[in-house]
């Protein structure tokens, strides 16, 4: 409709600017001057008013499309006007802008629905350009990295440079899997690549993720799995002392009856009570043993309720204070807020809050000085965290990649079943029980909870 009505007024000024031009002309060659220079002046007056036409159609178009570069949306062109083609030119770019408006919005709702969608992702995402700038880097990965802003591929240099020196050497389609710390804990991720093309720009899309908890959920299996095939094999040996209890009863029968006490001799009864003795001492260790393993896959579904931090830990304060080296500890409580509440199993928080509270007990035990730190707060997701902090010997590197696994004790009499069992409860309550070690500074066990 604009180009037409446009067309049309155009048409029409230049056959009658034509027209006047001929007479004009034609009054010229039969010498009548003066009629010649009226129409003349009638001639240069459509020059100027089609001059003007045009300027005026012009710069409309020009300010139209600058406001629409500008994404200006609040231009508007009146259409009740005294020229009938500018009215019908101010209606054809107003409803083109009514149009481009209207795409604009459709367009801003879509990206706000995949800048939802992209932000609520639970894996890391960050696109890169050729020159290592950052385009996007969603809320999943700025939490995986422990970093709030993060514009270039250099700036990972500051959180590890294994993790700049993969990322930066990524092609796509690769994958890696790499190892990094974070404030309190090392962190596994795997890093994949991909390439997109955007404007004619290709970009890296890098996606991080943390599967260090379904790495942990594959290892507890896997203990579970041990303690079941080493509960079979210590059931079984089991049956050695069976056989020997057989071969001490049958030293009272003759032909399935008994002796009478005249037929027993001086050594059967000797041979007997070490028997009796070997059978009494291996069964109770045996049963022990067995149940105290047994205890990690029977662990029940935690009942969560609201607990106070407060009450539990003046709780776990009383229950380890006739531990061994207790008065020569000094305790501390730093809750924040202070009517901190967890959602979590009474028995079972407990239980891991004991094991670990003596565990440090014992480990300061005979040192001066001694502080055992109990402390909670919320982290900047909003979740609970509890730890447990001394300044003990503390757990070298080595260790601390082992205190977990069933079994595994550096103490003398010790059954290595306390931080695995701690751990397992953590993870039926979704969440997670970590270390941090420095050895005579501060040794950290950290729960976190969802």
């Amino acid at each position: 409709m604009l180009s037409k009505n446009v067309y049309i007024v155009l048409v029409l000024r230049v056959i009658v600017l034509t027209g006047t031009a001929i007479g004009f002309s034609f009054l010229i060659v039969k010498n009548q001057m003066g009629l010649a220079v009226f129409i003349g002046v009638i001639l240069l007056v459509q020059m100027l008013f089609l001059i003007q036409y045009l300027n005026t159609t012009n710069r409309k178009t020009a300010y139209f499309f600058d406001a629409i570069k500008n994404e200006d949306s609040s231009i508007y062109f009146s259409e009740e006007v005294r020229n009938a083609s500018i009215g019908a030119l101010n209606k054809s770019l107003n409803r083109v802008n009514q149009l481009i408006q209207k795409v604009k919005i459709e367009n801003q709702h879509q990206e706000q629905f995949y800048q939802t969608i992209l932000e609520q992702a639970s894996i890391g995402i960050l696109t890169i350009n050729e020159k290592g700038h950052v385009l996007v880097a969603n809320a999943s990965v700025k939490r995986i990295l422990n970093y709030e802003s993060l514009t270039h591929i250099q700036q990972l240099k500051k959180i590890d440079h294994q993790l700049y020196a993969v990322i930066s050497k990524l092609r796509p389609f690769q994958q890696q899997l790499i190892q990094i710390p974070n404030e309190r804990e090392q962190v596994v991720l795997t890093v994949k690549a991909s390439s997109i093309i955007l404007n004619d720009e290709t970009l890296l899309l890098v996606v991080i993720q943390d599967i260090r908890n379904e790495l942990e959920s594959k290892e507890i299996d896997s203990w579970i799995g041990l303690i079941r095939v080493l509960t079979h094999e210590i059931m079984n040996s089991i049956a050695p002392i069976t056989s020997l209890s057989e071969t001490l009863a049958n030293i009272f029968q003759r032909e399935n009856q008994l002796i009478s006490p005249a037929e027993l001799q001086e050594k059967d009864i000797q041979n007997t009570a070490k028997g009796l003795a070997v059978i009494q001492s291996q069964g109770n260790s045996l049963i022990d043993f067995v149940s105290s393993y047994r205890s990690l896959t029977k662990i029940p579904k935690p009942e969560k309720e609201l607990l106070s931090v407060l009450v539990i830990f003046d709780k776990i304060r009383i229950l380890v204070s006739q531990e061994d080296g207790f008065d020569n500890v000094k305790f501390v409580l730093e809750i924040n807020p202070k009517h901190l509440e967890v959602f979590a199993d009474e028995k079972q928080l407990v239980q891991v809050l004991i094991n670990l509270v003596k565990n440090a007990v014992q480990s300061l035990y005979q040192q001066p000085g001694g502080v055992i730190k109990l402390s909670a707060r919320r982290d900047t997701y909003e979740k609970v965290i509890l730890c447990v902090s001394d300044n003990g010997p503390g757990i070298s590197d080595e260790l601390a990649s082992q205190i977990f696994i069933p079994f595994f004790t550096t103490k003398e009499k010790g059954t290595g079943i306390g931080l695995s069992l701690s751990k397992h409860i953590m993870r039926l309550h979704q969440g997670n029980l970590q270390v941090q070690s420095t050895p005579y500074q501060q040794t950290t066990f950290t729960l976190k909870f969802p």
